[in-house]
């Protein structure tokens, strides 16, 4: 469904679909083939609150950004000194997950290009606001939001932050992105890897073979 959404950017040469690991990679595979565009990640690790791991209030971005949520942050009491302690906590995540996803590679270059930053769904949106923001800095020519679902609320914060938004379904009430999916089943590291490497590999195999000599 969102691919169909998505068909003009089919073959686009400036094009470029960039994920949020671990979930949104197996919506950005898919999304890859449909439209025939390379994939990349784009890692971004959610700040939780103490006691409450999936309450985000923030987020660290592979390019060294911070987002954070100022009232989030100062309804849990949270010292500088403990959320410093945080952000360091994912920072030596994303370090990982770089290694480990790209071994070695650096980020794909973004100037100029077309970006499809792609998630699997958003809840409190802390990740992909994070991830947005971050992304505009390196300067792509165009940045599409492409999100499956998401609360109305979060929907409009995120509107402002992309030049193009593409969303399926902004339920109200909204309780959790699984709920909208059949097969929600958690996205293990080895299978980001193995979307990014099969990906590249159905990228080559579309490539024109040389000329015999």
């Amino acid at each position: 469904m969102l691919a169909e959404k998505l068909s003009a950017y089919r073959n686009d040469p400036t094009a470029l679909i960039l994920t949020l690991p671990r979930g949104g990679v197996a919506v950005g595979y898919q999304l890859s083939l449909a439209l025939h565009l390379p994939l990349d990640v784009f890692i971004t690790r959610k700040i939780g609150a103490p006691g409450n791991p999936e309450y985000a209030i923030g987020a660290v971005t592979e390019t060294g950004s911070h987002y954070l949520n100022q009232e989030a942050i100062s309804s849990c009491g949270l010292s500088r000194h403990e959320l410093e302690r945080l952000i360091h906590v994912q920072e030596q995540e994303i370090a990982r997950r770089k290694d480990l996803y790209r071994q070695g590679r650096p980020l794909s270059g973004l100037t100029g290009r077309t970006v499809l930053l792609v998630d699997d769904g958003i809840a409190t949106g802390s990740t992909f606001m994070a991830s947005a923001l971050a992304i505009r800095h390196l300067q792509p020519r165009r940045l599409v939001g492409v999100i499956p679902v998401g609360p109305p609320s979060t929907i409009r914060e995120i509107r402002s932050h992309v030049d193009e938004l593409v969303i399926l379904m902004t339920p109200d009430p909204f309780e959790a992105v699984g709920n909208f999916f059949v097969d929600f089943t958690q996205v293990e590291d080895r299978d980001v890897v193995e979307y990014l490497n099969l990906a590249e590999e159905a990228m080559l195999a579309r490539m024109p073979s040389p000329p015999a000599s």
